[in-house]
């Protein structure tokens, strides 16, 4: 045979086994990043099915990229690094401050991780980016389900109480919060003739929140308590 077709032959068959490879890896990151997107699509969070794939599959390109276009084989992850930054900078605009708490954090987290299952992927290392998919997931649905179960959630919860004495009202509302370990965010006081309006934010469990209604309930202080709409979120934690 020619050298010439030889060497055009033998070029043709290791493109073909590039090529295959490559798109077996983008693929399987689309896929992976596509189904805990789809996780978090139906559970109806900010970064869905589209932001997680693409994020999944971007790693991946950027990580096969990082190879293929390496001068030297010291120099190869030099782009895929830069995976890390780019990622945190996204996290970051997914996490919301608000009313004294933070919301966001499992999405940022679930963005970073998703991230990395990309980079595994796009590396070749297919049994780890399974893995670590259904470790995700597991932790997702799982430990969701568990914390729902268990009312490990925190709940903000804005009361509404009146009363004819200042001072005493805000006495009584701390009194009522240190005995339960509870912090009192977005304080507001208004006058109402005769009495005054004190509106007051709470993030504890439900447990915490029962007990809480309660006992604002029984106090002679308050004439009268209104408790107003909750808002959960996916992860809430006061800042101090």
């Amino acid at each position: 045979m020619n050298p010439i077709h030889q060497t055009i032959e033998l070029l043709r068959n290791e493109l073909g086994v590039v090529l295959s490879s490559t798109l077996a890896r983008l693929l399987l990151a689309a896929i992976l990043g596509g189904i805990i997107g789809l996780e978090r699509q139906l559970r109806h969070r900010p970064a869905g099915l589209r932001t997680n794939m693409f994020i999944c599959f971007g790693a991946a390109m950027f990580t096969v990229l990082s190879k293929q276009l390496a001068g030297v084989e010291s120099d190869s992850a030099r782009i895929a690094a830069q995976i890390i930054p780019g990622i945190g900078f996204i996290g970051a605009g997914s996490i919301l401050h608000a009313r004294a708490s933070v919301t966001g954090l499992t999405t940022a987290a679930t963005l970073f991780v998703v991230a990395g299952i990309g980079m595994a992927a796009g590396g070749g290392l297919y049994l780890t980016a399974c893995f670590a998919t259904g470790m995700i997931l597991l932790a997702l649905v799982v430990l969701g389900r568990m914390e729902a179960a268990f009312s490990l959630k925190s709940v903000i919860t804005t009361y509404e109480v009146t009363g004819r004495n200042v001072d005493g009202m805000l006495r009584e509302v701390n009194r009522l919060l240190d005995a339960e370990q509870l912090i009192m965010h977005s304080v507001h006081i208004a006058s109402s003739d005769p009495d005054f309006r004190m509106v007051f934010a709470v993030d504890c469990e439900r447990e915490q929140q029962s007990v809480l209604s309660i006992q604002l309930h029984e106090s002679n202080v308050f004439g009268s308590v209104t408790r107003s709409e909750e808002h959960t979120s996916e992860l809430q934690s006061p800042c101090n």
